[in-house]
Parts: C-alpha cells; sequence; structure tokens
C-alpha cells in the first residue's frame, strides 16, 4: 500500500490538511462488483484450504484459553476468597504481556516463517493451561496468566499469516471475516464447555483449564503435517536473491548469514519508513480491542450478578451472542472488498453504538436478541481487520506489524475488565438474598454501556482519519497475488519466482530496467511467466 503516513507527512500544516481532506473521498467505495461468495471459495485449492483451516482452528482455541478466565471470574473469586475486580486483574495482566508474545514471536515468524513459532506457541498453550487449574492462591494463578498472555500473543500474528496470505485477493476479505470470527467460536466453545465442566464437576473451575490442555496436542500434530506458507517461502527467497544480486555489484558484500542480513537490512528500511503509520494502528487497535473486551468480558459477570441469571441462561446468551459475532464479521468481511474496509466499519460501529441501552437495560431473557444483533456488530467491525492490517503492513514485517500493533492495542485496553469491574462497585445495588444467603449486586451494565459509548466514538474518529488502500492499489495487490498463484498452479517452482521478482525489483531500483531495453523480445520485455520459461526450461501449462 502506499504509504499515506510516510515519515515527515505531519511536519508541513498543508500536508496534514490536504490528507485530511482525502479521507471522505477515501471512502468511495471501490467500482467493484459483488461476487457470489460460494464462486470465491471454490477458487480455493487443497492447499489453501488447509492453510487456513489451521490458522482458524490455532487462533480459536487460543481464544478459548483466554475466555476461561472471563467465564469463571465469580467461580474463582470465591474459591480464593477475593473479590471479582481482584480476579479480573488475571484477564488484564494477560492482555498486558501479549506484545511481548507478539514482538518476539512475530520478528521470528517473519525471518524463519511462520510454522514453528505457531507450533511452539502452542506447546506452550497446553502448560501454562494445566498450571492454571492447579494454582492454590490468586498470587500464583496471576503469574501464570501472565506467562500464558506472552503465548497468547506470539500466536495471533503466525495464524493470521498462515489462514490469509496464499488465499486468492476476491477471498481474503471473506475469510479474514470468517478468520477473526475464530475469537468469537472460541467465547463459543468456552462458554459451551463452561456449562458442561463447572457446574457439574468436582473440580468446578479447574477442570475447564484441563480440558483446554488437550486441544493443542492435536492442533500442533496438524500444523506438523502441513508446509510453510507459498508467501513465505517466496519472500524468503527473493530476499535471499535480491542479497546475492547486491553482492554481485558490490564484492564488498560477504555472504555470510546473507537470509539475515537481508531480512535485517528490509525490515529497517520499512521501520524508518512507516513508524507513524505503526503508531496510527496501534491507536486503532486500542479502540477495536476495547470494543471486544468492553462488550464481552465482564458481560457474564453482568448476566449473573446484576441480572441474576443462572449459569445455564448466561451460558445460552453468551452463545447466542457469539453466534451473532461470527455471522458479523464473516458477513461484513465478505462486504468489505467490494465496498472498503473503512466505510463498512464505520458503519459497523454507529450500528453498534444505537442498540447499546437494549444490550443492558433488560432484565430476562430478551437479552438473547440484545446479544446476537450488539455482537453481531461487535464481530463485523472485527470482520475486515485482519485483512486490512495486512494491507497496510509493510511485506517484510508483516506478521510482526501485524501481531505487535493488535496486541499493543491489546496492552492498552488491558484493563477494560479491570476498570469496568472496579468502577462498577462503586455503584451498588440492592443485595439479593436467597436461603437467608445474601449476595453483593452492582451497577455493572451502567458502566458497560458508558465505555462502550466512548470506544465507539474513539473508533469512528480513527476509521475516519486512517489511511486505506485506493482502488488502483487494491487492483494491483490483487494482480500480485493471483500472479503467484497462477505460476505456482502452473509448475513454476517457488524459487524461481521468487528470483524473477527479486531482478526486476533490483533492476528497477537500480535502473537497470532502461538498459536492458532495445531490442525486441529482450527480457526485460518479456512477461515475468515467459522470462522465468526462457531462463529455466520450465514449460508453462
Amino acid at each position: 500500500m502506499r504509504n499515506n503516513m510516510a515519515l515527515g507527512w505531519f511536519y508541513s500544516p498543508a500536508q496534514i490538511g490536504r490528507y485530511l481532506l482525502t479521507r471522505p473521498t477515501t471512502l468511495k467505495p471501490p467500482r467493484t462488483q459483488l461476487r457470489n461468495p460460494i464462486s470465491i471459495l471454490r477458487e480455493l485449492d487443497k492447499h489453501q484450504w488447509q492453510m487456513f483451516s489451521i490458522g482458524f482452528i490455532g487462533w480459536t482455541w487460543d481464544a478459548f484459553d483466554f475466555f476461561t478466565v472471563s467465564l469463571c471470574v465469580t467461580e474463582i473469586a470465591k474459591d480464593f476468597g477475593v473479590k471479582n475486580s481482584e480476579v479480573t486483574w488475571g484477564i488484564t495482566i494477560t492482555l498486558m504481556l501479549r506484545s511481548v508474545g507478539a514482538l518476539v514471536f512475530g520478528s521470528l515468524s517473519d525471518r524463519f516463517g511462520r510454522k514453528w513459532p505457531f507450533i511452539f506457541n502452542l506447546f506452550l498453550f497446553i502448560i501454562f493451561e494445566l498450571a492454571s487449574g492447579f494454582c492454590n492462591t490468586l498470587p500464583q494463578f496471576l503469574g501464570v496468566r501472565a506467562l500464558y498472555g506472552i503465548a497468547m500473543g506470539g500466536l495471533f500474528g503466525p495464524a493470521a499469516a498462515t489462514a490469509l496470505e496464499d488465499l486468492p485477493y476476491d477471498a481474503r476479505g471473506l475469510l479474514s471475516g470468517l478468520y477473526q470470527q475464530g475469537y468469537a467460536m472460541g467465547y463459543l466453545l468456552a462458554a459451551v464447555f463452561y456449562r458442561a465442566l463447572v457446574p457439574t464437576t468436582t473440580h468446578g473451575w479447574r477442570s475447564i483449564f484441563w480440558f483446554g490442555a488437550a486441544p493443542p496436542v492435536l492442533i500442533i500434530a496438524y500444523r506438523w503435517y502441513l508446509p510453510e506458507t507459498n508467501h513465505f517461502q517466496v519472500l524468503a527467497a527473493e530476499r535471499e536473491e535480491k542479497h546475492r544480486l547486491e553482492r554481485a555489484r558490490d564484492e564488498t558484500i560477504t555472504t555470510e548469514h546473507a537470509g539475515a542480513r537481508a531480512w535485517m537490512h528490509a525490515s529497517w528500511v520499512d521501520i524508518k519508513g512507516n513508524w507513524v503509520l505503526f503508531i496510527y494502528m496501534v491507536l486503532l487497535m486500542t479502540g477495536f480491542n476495547s470494543c471486544s473486551h468492553g462488550s464481552q468480558d465482564l458481560y457474564p459477570t453482568f448476566l449473573k450478578n446484576q441480572v441474576g441469571e443462572d449459569a445455564s441462561n448466561t451460558t445460552i446468551i453468551s452463545v447466542v451472542g457469539q453466534i451473532g459475532a461470527l455471522i458479523g464479521g464473516t458477513t461484513i468481511g465478505y462486504i468489505s472488498t467490494f465496498t472498503g474496509r473503512r466505510l463498512v466499519m464505520l458503519c459497523a460501529c454507529f450500528f453498534g453504538g444505537a442498540i447499546l441501552p437494549a444490550y443492558i437495560l433488560p432484565r430476562s431473557m430478551t437479552l438473547v436478541a440484545s446479544a446476537f444483533f450488539l455482537q453481531f456488530f461487535v464481530g463485523g467491525v472485527w470482520g475486515p481487520i485482519p485483512i486490512h492490517l495486512s494491507e497496510l503492513a509493510p511485506p517484510a514485517l508483516r506478521t510482526t506489524v501485524v501481531g505487535l500493533t493488535y496486541q499493543l492495542g491489546n496492552l492498552a485496553s488491558s484493563a477494560s475488565a479491570t476498570i469496568q469491574g472496579v468502577i462498577g462497585e462503586r455503584f451498588p445495588l440492592s443485595p439479593r438474598c436467597v436461603d437467608g444467603v445474601c449476595t453483593e449486586r452492582f451497577d455493572y451494565g451502567r458502566v458497560i454501556a458508558i465505555f462502550m459509548g466512548a470506544v465507539y466514538a474513539w473508533m469512528i474518529v480513527f476509521l475516519f482519519i486512517g489511511p486505506e488502500m485506493t482502488e488502483q492499489e487494491r487492483q494491483e495487490y490483487a494482480a500480485t497475488a493471483d500472479d503467484l498463484e497462477g505460476l505456482r498452479k502452473q509448475g513454476i517452482s517457488l524459487s524461481q519466482i521468487a528470483k524473477e521478482r527479486a531482478r526486476r525489483a533490483y533492476e528497477a531500483e537500480h535502473g537497470l530496467t532502461e538498459e536492458r531495453k532495445g531490442s525486441s523480445g529482450s527480457e526485460a520485455e518479456k512477461p515475468p511467466a515467459e522470462h522465468i520459461e526462457a531462463t529455466t526450461g520450465v514449460k508453462m501449462g
């Protein structure tokens, strides 16, 4: 994407003014025909489906393990003899440490590939979920959840890249929405197993954590079987080929650690040119993460404590809400490919804000409908985010930038549940007494509504002023993605595709393209596929 936030744009008031004046016009939907989603999905081959499915499953279980705490706040507080707000620090500290994992494992994924960081993080999930269930004090529990936060933050970037970067362009909006709703699916599964295990087993809340350690074993086995993504293989080979060409031009450049040198050079160039964009992305993701955590993390506590619903009704409302998020994210993610990312996310913010009163005012099972529609738009505003962040991020740092900006936004919003819990306890309600046992009640609904209203306002501002791919850039991006798949399916090796791309980029960077022109049928005039065939002998088709 053309960097509209390149270093220096903000120093000139005139440049700032010109940039802001373009924001309304960039919301105009691209002139792209709306395609049948079924025909889009039929374009995916076996490899693409497998890579998407493993990324989706990994992210789903990441969310499952996170929401086990949200759903068990009251049970854990009772077991440890502390307030609900003290247990919510287990949510906060997990969110705070996720940015550490995103930085560490995102960098490793951009350097060495998406596969092994993905597998290692899932292995950590097994350890920390088992350990969570064996904690006997709140400090022990908070310590384990802090370590779990590092692993959770490290998985999002590799999982998103694995799921999305090999897809045809038209499928990316649709499946970006579905991928992001792995988060909703994780919540849904956590709610189901909360109802199945917590009230019915002798170990209560501990049983759901122990259960959460089992499925990652199967997910690891599935990922082990699958290869590295095609996109990363081409990117890594392209970096090394460019380094080889640079060395051929300048013999003082050594070949030792060529891959690492090429990656570090490309990364430094992208950091210098895009750091203002990175800051914007963090601020944007602060709002998005506050939206999801502000509407979901304390909501089960609101249902049980303030509304007075039992475990079964709390589960039903939570599950229906996450079904709404799943449908909303997939639907709005699909629409974003044809209407533009920012426009459709802005619309979701306005509709979500309009539904807020119905989300917290009723005191009956009518909250099922309210939860469905509110979470439809919460999930919907998130639907385009994985692909939107990928389109904003520079290619050399895509996993790091997508994962890190997402998790730094989580860090900034990490205290959402704790803030809501602490402030809610300042608004006590009349206790609820059953069989002589009285339970303190608090006005959590009021706090959730005010918090979410402020968050929606924040998101609307930053979505409006933010950058987005133009229609021309989308077409170029789509052509590049489709060209890679076309060459691969016609028998051209990924290394040869990478070498050809590196050669052309190198010639353009050093002004060598013009030198090669002049003779009819020269290599410079041949399309990439024809040049690969001519230089390698590999026949296409």
